[in-house]
């Protein structure tokens, strides 16, 4: 296995399609990055030599974003979104839906990772009694 700025490539596939493995990479830029280097699109990644890995390596990491750069810079938009506490940032820090969806009965999806806080009867060793269970009298 061939490990290409933290993307596993297979070894029996085509350059221009193991690159799209690497987030930030399509089928476009994986082209473009082929004929720049004056590599066959059609060769397989096992038959690529170390010199060429490098130049793919060199190449991608100069003139492309690449996964963690695009997570770093979205991350980086949403913290100024609550910064400036606009909506959409106070409903980021709130883990509710932002594109005006419906939140009485749906929004789960947002909602379900949310930690659930123990309530302070439990944190004190006071368990709250049971219910009792009304029965008719019989006459």
């Amino acid at each position: 296995m061939l490990h290409i700025l933290g993307a596993r490539l297979v070894p029996n596939e085509q350059v221009r399609i193991a690159l799209t493995e690497i987030g930030g990479i399509g089928p476009k830029e994986a082209t473009q990055v082929c004929y720049r280097l004056g590599i066959s699109e059609n060769i397989k990644v096992n038959e690529l030599t170390k010199y060429q890995i490098d130049q793919i390596e060199r190449i991608i990491g100069q003139d492309y974003v690449v996964h963690w750069e695009l997570k770093r810079g979205k991350r980086a938009d949403i913290e100024r979104l609550i910064s400036i506490s606009c909506y959409r940032g106070i409903r980021h820090q709130d883990g509710l839906p932002l594109r005006g969806q419906r939140t009485h009965t749906n929004a789960r999806t947002c909602r379900k990772f949310r930690i659930v806080v123990p309530s302070k009867k439990k944190e004190f060793g006071i368990v709250p009694s049971k219910k009792k269970k009304f029965c008719k009298k019989k006459e």
